[in-house]
């Protein structure tokens, strides 16, 4: 049961297929540290091609990906869609940086531009994101990229970037019916500015498949690919094994009833949401070829009947906890591993810190007015910690535009980047003060301070003020005490 393959434009010059074959595992393949052949592995991309699955998927950290995908564009005269991540190690980027990290893209690809460069940011308190992200934007202008997209960006940090002048056509984030973050406020803001989702996990690793219906629990530490590891600890979050067992049998039931396989109701499932433009399912290339499986997801939709199994069969699980993305940027990690030593080091500090003569310890963002005024972005004596009052400006720019929202979210960042420089977190906040220019922005701003502190719950007040600066809508303070 097949039918055309059914494609997106991501913008008026990128169509891609709405399944995209995605080259982590190539990673996978070479973790014992030898390099795959680049031009006999390139050759194992046809098949795709041939069936329509004409979008590929990689990184700079998916081993030897971008290579292979130059190798099989030199050859091939198909066109196809080649996106690609860049994934920066944190702390001290430059604009150089920036700049040999997309043309090695380039020289690797084969390519004189690159389709879609997607971004990832470790540690949002760390305002380096955002210039990583205006450097981006400027060699697009250039030419050297067609178009920009995120990837693991949750809702806060996406409508930052969206209401600061950055272009970005696409989010890659988890979705699946295990991980189902990105189904509400997320794909609510894409549907407003026209942002796609391209959603990786929809099979969770090989889990929402035929392979593990009615089969014991499997140990962690006994599963053959990092995928699996990773998604294990996925559903050992949203439920257990016995929860888990349970939605593979109403797929199961689901599958019967269409004649297809229990990935293809996954996919589907996925396919159907409001703002998905796209599914990646990860292709082991030379070992395994799901071709014709995922040729019979143009064949079928889901009924109401159907989604209100699965819908039954959810309510059983927990949701996966806090945004998109959180999994690598806050604990519990739901990595391979169940932390982040795979992927990096450390997290330096945001902000530049010196002690003063009487033992207070001084975070400075390096701004002029510090120097001008007399004063610090936060100061530590002892366990408590004081911030000063905080605005959506970094540099010369101010984030976030007009929107009320994307400014408040923006100055937290900056607050728990005065944290962190001085050895704190956002949950040992005890007190904030906003100000906001026009008492009407009083519910948007309210609702952003709810997402990011609704967990802590610190003393408030909201006042209308006059604030320095026509371009800003909110102002923050906030006091803190370090058990």
């Amino acid at each position: 049961m097949t039918s055309k393959i059914e494609r997106c434009n991501l913008a008026q010059d990128l169509n891609i297929s709405r399944v995209l074959t995605g080259l982590w595992q190539i990673a996978d393949l070479e973790r014992d540290g030898k390099p795959l052949d680049p031009v006999a592995t390139a050759k194992k991309m046809q098949p795709y091609v041939d069936a329509g699955f004409t979008t590929f998927d990689m990184a700079d950290h998916y081993g030897s990906s971008e290579i292979i995908t130059g190798c099989f564009q030199k050859e091939s005269d198909q066109p196809v869609q080649l996106l690609t991540k860049w994934v920066p190690k944190p702390g001290g980027i430059t604009k150089d940086d920036v700049r040999v990290a997309t043309e090695l893209a380039l020289e690797r690809m084969q390519a004189d531009h690159i389709d879609l460069m997607q971004f990832h940011a470790w540690n949002y308190a760390d305002p380096e994101w955002l210039d990583c992200l205006f450097w981006l934007q400027e060699l697009k202008q250039e030419g050297l990229i067609r178009h920009l997209g995120l990837t693991n960006f949750d809702t806060a940090h996406l409508r930052i970037v969206l209401h600061s002048g950055i272009e970005v056509v696409s989010n890659q984030v988890c979705f699946s019916l295990i991980d189902r973050r990105a189904a509400n406020a997320m794909s609510a803001l894409c549907q407003e500015h026209d942002i796609k989702l391209l959603c990786y996990g929809t099979v969770a690793g090989g889990f929402l498949t035929d392979k593990w219906l009615d089969k014991p629990e499997p140990d962690i530490n006994s599963l053959a690919t990092w995928s699996q590891m990773k998604y294990k600890r996925f559903i050992d979050t949203a439920g257990d094994w016995q929860v888990f067992q349970g939605l593979l049998q109403v797929m199961n039931k689901i599958a019967a009833k269409y004649e297809v396989s229990l990935a293809n109701v996954a996919c589907r499932y996925v396919l159907a949401q409001p703002a998905v433009g796209g599914i990646i399912i990860g292709a082991r290339l030379g070992k395994s070829k799901h071709v014709e499986d995922n040729l019979r997801l143009f064949g079928f939709s889901l009924d109401e009947e159907s989604h209100a199994l699965l819908a039954g069969a959810l309510d059983a699980f927990n949701p996966v906890h806090g945004g998109c993305g959180d999994e690598y940027r806050k604990p519990p990690f739901l990595t391979a591993s169940g932390d982040l030593s795979h992927h990096i080091e450390s997290l330096p500090a945001p902000f530049a810190t010196r002690t003063a003569s009487d033992g207070r310890m001084l975070a400075l963002s390096g701004t002029v007015w510090e120097d001008i005024a007399g004063f610090s972005r936060a100061v530590r004596r002892g366990d408590r910690i004081c911030i000063s009052g905080t605005t959506a400006t970094h540099g010369e720019r101010a984030i976030g535009g007009n929107d009320p929202a994307a400014q408040c979210h923006f100055a937290i960042d900056k607050i728990e980047g005065a944290l962190q420089s001085l050895g704190a977190k956002l949950e040992d906040v005890i007190r904030t003060r906003i100000f906001i220019r026009h008492v009407n922005d009083w519910e948007p701003v309210a609702r952003a301070h709810g997402e990011r502190f609704g967990h802590i719950q610190p003393a408030n007040t909201m006042v209308q003020a006059e604030l320095i600066g026509e371009v800003y809508l909110v102002e923050i303070e906030a006091e803190a005490e370090v058990p």
